[in-house]
């Protein structure tokens, strides 16, 4: 089964893949203790994880029968490098409207 290639943004857009984040953000967790938290198939649930592991957001790890899921920072990055660019972006605006008004306010 291959999921489609979503952008880090289309990942966590479905409720359902970020409340799988949330869950996991407290331990790694079985695919089927993920799926027990949801009102939705296994293979819905698998579908779901495909796409957050092909998106850097998850490592799989086989443990015995299991498959392990944890948290990866590589998808977190991705969203991270987006958000550091515009508060860039409104800072230097904002520190030019403040120029802007002060020149103003001083004469």
């Amino acid at each position: 089964m291959t999921a489609p290639a979503l952008d880090v943004f289309q990942v966590i857009a479905d409720p359902s893949r970020r409340q799988m984040l949330h869950l996991l953000s407290n331990e790694s967790m079985t695919i089927n203790a993920l799926a027990e938290n949801f009102d939705m198939s296994r293979p819905a649930v698998s579908k779901h994880i495909k796409i957050m592991y092909n998106a850097g957001f998850i490592s799989i790890t086989d443990i015995g029968r299991e498959r392990y899921c944890t948290l990866k920072q590589d998808g977190f990055n991705e969203l991270q490098d987006f958000i550091n660019y515009f508060d860039k972006f409104w800072t230097s605006k904002l520190k030019k409207l403040e120029t802007i008004l002060n020149n103003k306010v001083g004469k």
